[in-house]
């Protein structure tokens, strides 16, 4: 099998940059090594999203088979299987991630979670509640968290409980956000995050949010009232995390306000739009990100 994450020639420090402009070009939920991070850590960081990116990637990108998606995911699973057992791994990604995770003393087990989840999310399409919600978040979103408390010297119990908040709700807000993208995947057999049991709840079918995607129907005020349950909820769980803001110090605790504004500042946008995603995807504009700024900078 082929893969086509790196070139075995590339030097790791070559890696490493094709990794930063890898990352940012991907990730939305997360600020990928920007310029307000130390100038030590971005590199790292760069290494372990362009990580989660490609994997994430073979789960959902392209035309490939489910049996092609697991297997590209399975190399990524043979190459930590390398590190772990001090042996050389045969891309040049994994020998530039396999120098930094030995550099920084990184645990495996959360690039393992990883990818525990993203296989998931090729073989799982439904959530039957919120507690499997939940647990796919423990293993999508909150380890990459607790990778970046590990290099902030500042992964305290406390501190990892905070983050795991925090990047749960930023996982659900994405969720969220993409509820008309992600049901066009899997093959057409559509990938629905929110729960079946609150979906039953408050009266919403699969048919209907077909008819919403397909823009055949605009939503009623039963999927208005069930994106507004989930709005409260995650800003509650976004709002359970954000003392970590003020805790981390410096330009790592700038960055993390930075990300919580930001998640905020998605969930207002879709509570102004009444929880129409379907035709009002929000996207964050410069007014956003100076807001965003502010709010990180005067520590509101």
């Amino acid at each position: 099998m082929t893969q086509n994450h790196s070139k075995s020639q590339l030097k790791p420090a070559n890696i490493a940059l094709q990794s930063m402009s890898h990352a940012a070009s991907h990730y939305e939920n997360f600020p990928v090594a920007s310029v307000f991070l130390p100038k030590q850590l971005r590199e790292p960081i760069a290494l372990i999203y362009s990580f989660a990116r490609q994997a994430d990637d073979f789960a959902d990108e392209g035309d490939l088979t489910i049996e092609q998606r697991l297997n590209l995911l399975d190399g990524f699973r043979d190459e930590l299987n390398l590190l772990q057992a001090y042996i050389k791994p045969k891309t040049a990604f994994f020998v530039a991630l396999g120098q930094m995770i030995k550099a920084k003393k990184l645990p495996l087990a959360p690039f393992h979670d990883l990818l525990d989840a993203f296989s998931q999310d090729v073989t799982k399409t439904r959530y039957q509640n919120y507690h499997e919600v939940l647990n796919y978040c423990q293993r999508s979103a909150n380890p990459i968290g607790r990778l970046l408390l590990q290099l902030y010297e500042a992964a305290t119990p406390e501190n990892i409980e905070l983050s795991d908040n925090i990047c749960s709700a930023l996982q659900i807000i994405n969720f969220l956000q993409d509820i008309a993208i992600d049901f066009k995947k899997n093959e057409g057999k559509q990938r629905i995050y929110m729960c079946q049991d609150e979906l039953a709840r408050f009266g919403i079918n699969e048919q209907q949010i077909q008819a919403y995607v397909n823009a055949t129907q605009t939503v009623d005020t039963h999927w208005q009232q069930f994106m507004h349950f989930n709005l409260q909820r995650v800003q509650t769980l976004l709002l359970a995390g954000k003392p970590l803001g003020h805790i981390l110090k410096g330009r790592i605790g700038f960055e993390m306000r930075m990300i919580i504004a930001g998640g905020e500042r998605i969930i207002t946008k879709i509570g102004n739009v009444n929880g129409d995603i379907f035709k009002h995807r929000p996207t964050l504009n410069h007014g956003d990100w100076l807001l965003i700024l502010l709010k990180a900078l005067f520590k509101i």
